[in-house]
């Protein structure tokens, strides 16, 4: 399946996985208030065994299945600094 990543303009690390390219029909608009404009960044064939860096494959195809997109959050720190 295609995959197209966009980055946010307003939060840092965060990414918008879509099914289409420049479609962001399926995007609810609150979701687009908070995420800004997206930024073009990278575009791939997803398998359910592709190795991503930070998402399971697998539940980003579910995703893009079932509700067009696929959210990708900054990481929680794990260890307080």
């Amino acid at each position: 399946m295609p995959c197209y990543v966009y980055r946010s303009s307003r939060k840092q690390d965060t990414y918008l996985y879509l099914p289409k390219k420049d479609d962001f029909s399926s995007l609810p608009k609150t979701l687009l208030d908070v995420f800004g404009g997206p930024v073009f960044a990278l575009e791939f064939e997803l398998t359910p065994e592709r190795r991503l860096a930070r998402e399971d494959a697998a539940q980003v195809m579910a995703n893009l299945k079932s509700r067009g997109f696929h959210l990708q959050m900054p990481a929680e720190n794990e260890a307080p600094v």
